[in-house]
């Protein structure tokens, strides 16, 4: 695989300052697209506040909290912390954008209206959360500081082409995750709120392949390299989380998040979208990302084929115990 390059290096005479600059026009359109289709919400209307009740400490009412209180499965619970707390590192997103994309023109108007438009996520999670007892607040808290506290830094950082080559993927993965732990989190109530949330994800997963979709057409050799060397080191942002390796786990056999909705829900719809692994008129490089790329995508739907076997044995196995315990 090629060495990355340095933001001053990119090839073809491409630097990130010229890139912006060229991709300025797709954003302002893609902007006022966006701006036209989203509609505003309010966090307040999907949290059931009449559930809502004292905790202990300051009120002699308080309720400590207790785990036969929440109403959501048990993968939902993991996977609604790992959510929110992906959420909840907010400004440390903000501050990468907007030092990568600049505050602005077009770009910054985008950076601003998106932060804006995701600070809503965080709000209602951790209010409906609060509200339902849905998980252990005091926990949530202390994982909350731990993970803010961290900080964090993109993997992608060094390009402002790789870095919006992982958003198109990395905002669908974030409208899957939210739209399968409302599924699988058996309260209506979270199912509603969880789909508000990922209609906003794709949305903002549009916004940015099809800004993907300009820099192909623009500097097809460049594009095709930073999504390469993202889809092949891909990992979401919440990943610096307290017990993410326990919590991924947990999902994945919860099916939230594994490698089979990973490969099929997340990576193949955009790759097909932009065409990735059938543009023609690619130099050398191109050529060579391309190849990797579809190597690399066979050999993640054959693990993802194995994956899948394994929890069809796990399911048959639970099944035919519940059957002997009848």
């Amino acid at each position: 695989m090629s060495p990355r390059r340095s933001p001053d290096d990119l090839g073809n005479g491409w630097t990130d300052r010229r890139l912006l600059l060229a991709l300025e026009e797709v954003v302002e359109r893609e902007l006022n697209r966006h701006l036209s289709v989203t509609k505003d919400w309010m966090p307040h209307h999907y949290v059931p506040w009449g559930e809502a009740r004292n905790f202990p400490e300051f009120f002699v009412d308080g309720e400590p909290w207790a785990p036969e209180q929440s109403k959501v499965t048990e993968v939902g619970r993991t996977a609604l912390v790992v959510n929110l707390l992906t959420e909840d590192n907010l400004p440390s997103y903000h501050h990468e954008i907007a030092a990568l994309f600049g505050r602005d023109g077009a770009w910054g108007t985008w950076v601003h209206r998106w932060t804006a438009e995701e600070a809503r996520h965080g709000i209602v999670m951790r209010d409906y959360l609060l509200a339902s007892r849905a998980v252990d607040p005091d926990a949530l808290e202390r994982f909350r500081m731990e993970h803010m506290s961290a900080g964090f830094e993109s993997d992608n950082r060094h390009s402002m082409l790789h870095s919006v080559a992982y958003v198109a993927f990395q905002e669908l993965a974030t409208r899957v995750s939210h739209r399968n732990t409302g599924h699988q989190s058996g309260d209506p109530v979270c199912d509603r709120m969880l789909a508000r949330i990922a209609t906003d994800e794709n949305l903002h997963m549009v916004f940015y392949r099809n800004l993907l979709r300009a820099a192909l057409d623009l500097a097809p050799d460049l594009a095709l390299r930073a999504i390469r060397d993202v889809v092949v080191d891909f990992r979401m942002p919440g990943h610096g989380i307290p017990n993410f390796g326990r919590a991924a786990a947990q999902m994945a056999i919860g099916e939230v998040y594994n490698l089979r909705i990973h490969h099929d829900d997340v990576l193949s719809p955009v790759l097909r979208y932009l065409k990735v692994l059938d543009r023609d008129g690619l130099g050398p490089e191109g050529l060579k990302a391309q190849e990797e790329l579809g190597y690399f995508m066979g050999e993640l739907d054959g693990k993802a084929s194995e994956f899948d076997e394994k929890l069809a044995a796990r399911k048959a196995r639970l099944a035919a115990r519940a059957a002997a315990e009848d």
